[in-house]
């Protein structure tokens, strides 16, 4: 046997030494049998606007975001869709807020305007998903109908959540996206969508939401704050957890959900691979506010190279067995991958 360690000889095993490497030695070799391809049309961009501004506003914790008036919402939906993204779910900044959120179900809220603006304008070049919750419409933040002790009522929002469905099938979403973690959401919405002619509307439902700590960016971007300094881990998933996630998608897809979300991604990869190995319905993970502002901020200082680990990152996440990634990043990405 040849001298162990050079070309063309083999290990204790009988297998040539370098037969790993062969397949990494140009860019085309490694794009050939690369396992995972991802492509512009696994990109869902999440979008805000906010009533009653005249421009966009930047959102300092989220750099590159902005909220967006009408108008350039259209605009901005327009580019991205030249990019070859195909989807985007919409986040609504009420101008005034009560303890309903009545907001998210009114004809002229801001999301249903908005939602009639681009089915107008994009004129089915998207697919228009709308975030379904109430916090961003709410005076004390929370995802629900508080009870008389400062608690979510589950089967109150329900009947909230119902309503909204239907006010934003109404304006023109294909999706809705419950996000609220309220035991029976998928069910009540379906029911709601069905028996007022909008049975061809499907649900995303954020299967499992775990209470976060990444999520401070996006309270910044849609002016949240939580009442008394409280939070949400009475109705969203503890992070400790995986089975209780299995049992949460379960739940869903039987209720008709017709496709579910992680949410967040890179910090849930393992849940996201326990999901996508027990249910054929189209997976979606959110890339979150915070796993964003990561990068962006430690890119700004120089410290990484963000746009290689952006693509890096949301590779993961589809390697994972996400079908869809929705992100703040996905502009760039697009035009990262159209080269």
């Amino acid at each position: 046997m040849k001298e162990p360690g050079r070309a063309g000889t083999v290990d204790g095993m009988g297998y040539p030494v370098t037969r790993l490497r062969r397949l990494r030695s140009s860019r085309l070799l490694r794009e050939m049998v690369a396992e995972t391809a991802l492509a512009p049309s696994d990109l869902i961009v999440p979008l805000f606007v906010r009533e009653g501004i005249d421009e966009p506003q930047p959102i300092p914790s989220l750099p590159g975001v902005v909220q967006h008036t009408t108008e350039t919402l259209a605009k901005e939906a327009r580019r991205l869709c030249s990019l070859g993204i195909p989807s985007l779910v919409l986040f609504g900044l009420p101008r005034a807020k009560d303890a309903v959120g009545s907001g998210a179900s009114d004809p002229d809220g801001i999301v249903q305007v908005a939602l009639r603006r681009l089915a107008d304008d994009l004129g089915g070049d998207m697919v228009l998903m709308a975030d379904l919750c109430l916090d961003e419409y709410t005076d004390h933040g929370h995802c629900g109908i508080l009870d008389g002790n400062g608690d979510v009522d589950n089967d109150l929002t329900l009947i909230r959540y119902a309503e909204v469905a239907v006010a934003q099938a109404e304006a023109g979403a294909q999706v809705v996206a419950p996000s609220g973690m309220m035991d029976g959401q998928v069910a009540a919405i379906r029911s709601a969508l069905d028996s007022t002619g909008h049975a061809g509307t499907a649900i995303l439902a954020y299967a499992a939401k775990y209470a976060s700590a990444l999520y401070g960016p996006f309270r910044d971007a849609v002016d949240v704050e939580i009442a008394g300094g409280g939070d949400r881990r009475g109705y969203q998933q503890d992070f400790r957890n995986v089975r209780e996630a299995i049992r949460e998608v379960e739940l869903d897809v039987r209720e008709g959900a017709d496709m579910v979300m992680v949410k967040p991604a890179l910090a849930y990869l393992d849940v996201i691979a326990a999901v996508r190995s027990r249910f054929d319905v189209p997976l979606a993970a959110y890339h979150v506010s915070g796993e964003y502002a990561m990068i962006k901020a430690a890119a700004e200082r120089g410290w990484i190279d963000g746009p290689a680990v952006a693509l890096e990152h949301t590779t993961a996440i589809k390697r994972a067995g996400a079908d869809l990634i929705l992100t703040y990043l996905a502009g760039e990405l697009a035009e990262t991958l159209n080269g």
